[in-house]
């Protein structure tokens, strides 16, 4: 008797957003018009394969602008830095490429000016990571970083009628809403952020994760563990009804004992995740069975971001060091 199909129901969209790609592409063009190293605050975006990528083509990875040699050129992740920051970066004479993605962009320039009309500014996040030290950085004294629904309890506010909620950009939809709601329970005359502050790959992604994850014993999200929007989308799936939901690197980290007695596995990956690592996976189950792949299509993206002007400025002045000749 011949055994049925083992199928794969692939999300789209899936993968790297526009705000990832402009930061890649970001370091890749330095490199080529400076020449390595092209020193890089942080990793440029959250995930293990293209970081070590990008380092075996000549960036240094570093915690803080001290580590970078003074006149050098460093350049700051899409998660964005606060004002200490760039701050630092001039004391030091280097020669800076903000790679944050505009959408984070956007949300501090909301914390600027809520902070200036005098608000106190509840930022939903989780605390330590990159995007929200950045964020609170902008307005320090008016700024309380609230980590989900249970950290509501422990707000205190000055004026509770000029209070106002933003977000991390990566966070789950849905428990941001709820966060927001027992804000609301709390402060009746809250604010909300004059639009979504939690991005649109991100929305759209968590979207795709839930119509697939009601039909899959297992889903598979190829992303690191500290991205914040892929272990969203890992919590997504197992909410969205998923019997199980997985978080890998690379498809050889896939246990085969989570595809035991499987026939459908769900597939997704985070938005700093290129999509060569997509297809090592569907290799990787094809070779075990899962030869059947259905795409299950939402939203189009179409969305792309200009790269950061300082870097636009060099590559219209061509010179020494910038295109790896010198010019006659």
């Amino acid at each position: 008797m011949r055994s049925p199909t083992r199928r794969v129901l692939l999300a789209s969209p899936r993968g790297y957003c526009a705000g990832v790609d402009r930061a890649v592409q970001t370091v890749e063009k330095a490199l080529e018009l400076y020449g390595p190293p092209v020193y890089v605050r942080k990793e440029i975006v959250h995930n293990r394969h293209v970081v070590q990528t990008l380092r075996s083509r000549g960036a240094v990875f570093v915690e803080e602008n001290d580590e970078v040699p003074e006149g050098a050129t460093v350049v700051f992740s899409a998660h964005g830095v606060a004002p200490e920051v760039h701050a630092s970066a001039a004391a030091r004479a280097l020669k800076t490429i903000d790679a944050t993605c505009p959408l984070v962009t956007k949300v501090h320039h909301e914390a600027r000016r809520f902070a200036a009309e005098g608000y106190d500014i509840l930022l939903i996040g989780h605390p330590g990571h990159e995007e929200v030290v950045g964020t609170a950085g902008e307005a320090p004294g008016n700024v309380h970083i609230v980590d989900g629904p249970e950290g509501v309890d422990g707000v205190t506010v000055r004026d509770p009628s000029k209070v106002v909620w933003l977000s991390q950009t990566t966070l789950s939809v849905d428990e941001t809403m709820l966060t927001v709601e027992r804000l609301k329970q709390k402060y009746p005359l809250l604010e909300s952020p004059p639009s979504d502050d939690i991005c649109y790959a991100t929305q759209n992604r968590q979207q795709a994760v839930k119509r697939v994850a009601p039909f899959c014993e297992v889903v598979i999200v190829v992303g690191s563990r500290n991205s914040s929007n892929s272990l969203r989308l890992r919590e997504v799936a197992i909410e969205a009804g998923a019997g199980a939901a997985h978080l890998v690197d690379f498809a050889h980290e896939i246990d085969d004992a989570w595809l035991a007695g499987v026939e459908t596995v769900g597939l997704t990956a985070g938005a700093s995740v290129p999509g060569d690592l997509v297809r090592d996976v569907l290799v990787h189950l094809a070779e075990r069975g899962f030869t059947d792949v259905a795409e299950v299509a939402g939203a189009r993206e179409r969305t792309v971001f200009a790269l950061p002007q300082e870097l636009r400025a060099d590559m219209r002045e061509p010179g020494p060091g910038r295109d790896g000749g010198t010019e006659p």
